[in-house]
């Protein structure tokens, strides 16, 4: 069948909007029409080029909502017509991490994923003969894709798709990283670096989990009052200050935050976030992706004294049994997101999207097919 995609032919260069070819889904697959799709920071820095694992041409795009079209033979869990949130981090429920009970990061796709196949080691994106890659096992900036059922989550038919879709990354990353990864409890005092998607959702989780102080650390204090709105106490613009941020914070909080939350991808900024915790028992959470080759430092004394140092995929969620109470928290009104989408446009526009989030003037732009 034809789709309309936005494919990305090779890196640095805009998407271009074409009329793709999608073979019919395989054994254990299914074909999911994307009602909507977040453009994520994440598919800016595969198409700058940046990203060791960028492949091209590809079809981006990892934060989207659909419905069920077709499935292949051997899909038990899915039906058509079933509203779905695609997975970039699959949910088998069999391999040794699934069974760990550890980790949400399912190993059972992993390595075709990575080459931007589906699991037979084939794509079923091609155009004029030529093969497309799929991205993340999820390509959402497709008007049809095609997914393994492991990497579907059902949700509530209910939910509106041009909201909850954001559910597939960000807004879902943020709060499980506060809930499910650092754990953050009842009372603590939490700062979280760079207000974007992600930052104003570990906002959100900091607030569900009872933190009493969450301080925001921002270049841009326009991002101030969504934060404030969100539930963020205090603000702190590095900028404002000759110190190194990290020394600011632990004035400001007389020894340090008990938890700290880096959701921009910067090595410097994570070590500021990490040696901005109270010494003894503080901990910092790395949800930013840095780029390709670049590494992390701080002085062996901070761990040594008894900061902790973690990261996070996806908020540790495992998608397919945790996200549809995601869902549901989202339509009983705990968790908010419709006012972090700030831009809504088709796909002929989706380039501008990603010029919005360039140049700081969106928190999401979701594309509505």
């Amino acid at each position: 069948m034809k789709s309309r995609a936005a494919v990305a032919w090779e890196a640095g260069k805009p998407l271009e909007i074409e009329e793709v070819d999608i073979a019919a889904p395989k054994a254990g697959e299914v074909l999911v029409r994307i009602v909507a799709t977040g453009v994520c920071h994440t598919d800016a820095y595969t198409l700058s080029g940046d990203d060791p694992e960028g492949l091209f041409p590809a079809i981006l795009g990892h934060e989207g909502g659909g419905v069920v079209e077709e499935v292949g033979p051997g899909v038990t869990g899915l039906a058509v017509g079933d509203h779905v949130i695609p997975l970039y981090t699959p949910e088998c429920g069999a391999c040794s991490f699934c069974t760990s009970g550890k980790t949400n990061l399912c190993q059972k796709i992993r390595v075709t994923q990575g080459q931007g196949m589906m699991p037979d080691g084939t794509s079923r994106f091609s155009m004029g003969g030529r093969t497309i890659h799929h991205y993340m096992g999820t390509s959402t900036f497709s008007e049809y894709t095609v997914l393994p059922e492991i990497s579907l989550a059902k949700i509530n038919p209910k939910a509106p798709l041009d909201k909850v879709c954001l559910l597939g990354c960000g807004v879902t990353t943020g709060i499980g990283a506060v809930l499910n990864t650092a754990k953050v409890e009842p009372g603590s005092s939490v700062a979280v670096f760079g207000l974007g998607g992600i930052g104003l959702s570990v906002i959100q989780g900091a607030v569900m989990a009872g933190a009493e102080r969450i301080i925001g650390v921002d270049l841009n204090p326009e991002k101030y009052v969504m934060a404030e709105a969100l539930g963020a106490t205090d603000f702190i613009n590095p900028a404002d200050h000759d110190a190194p941020i990290q020394d600011v914070i632990v004035d400001y909080t007389d020894g340090g935050v008990d938890y700290s939350f880096e959701c921009i991808g910067n090595t410097e900024v994570m070590r500021a976030a990490l040696e901005c915790c109270h010494k003894g028992w503080g901990e910092s959470t790395i949800i930013g992706v840095a780029g390709a080759g670049q590494e992390i430092a701080t002085r062996p004394f901070q761990l040594v004294t008894g900061r902790v140092w973690r990261g996070t995929a996806f908020g540790g969620v495992k998608g397919r049994t945790e996200l549809p109470g995601y869902v549901d928290q989202y339509m009983d009104g705990t968790i908010k997101i419709d006012d972090m989408v700030t831009h809504t446009m088709g796909l002929d526009d989706i380039n501008h999207a990603f010029d919005l989030m360039h140049e700081g003037k969106s928190i999401r732009s979701v594309i509505v097919f």
